[in-house]
């Protein structure tokens, strides 16, 4: 069994059965690119504010 801390494979059949209750089968596929669509903006993001952080430490340097 996969396990990280208390979020194991019971735990998320569980979950995905309850989201499954609540939000119907039509809606989860919706709900699912939605969640992956955000985090990849907030991964771009993420990336966008490191590498504008690495440009002015570099521009800095060169002073």
């Amino acid at each position: 069994m996969l396990t990280f801390g208390w979020f194991n494979t019971t735990t998320a059949l569980v979950v995905l059965g309850i989201a499954l209750v609540i939000f119907g089968p039509g809606k989860l596929p919706e709900l699912g690119g939605a969640l992956g669509k955000g985090i990849k903006e907030f991964k771009s993001a993420s990336d966008g504010e490191k590498k504008q952080a690495e440009n002015e430490e570099v521009k800095s340097e060169s002073k």
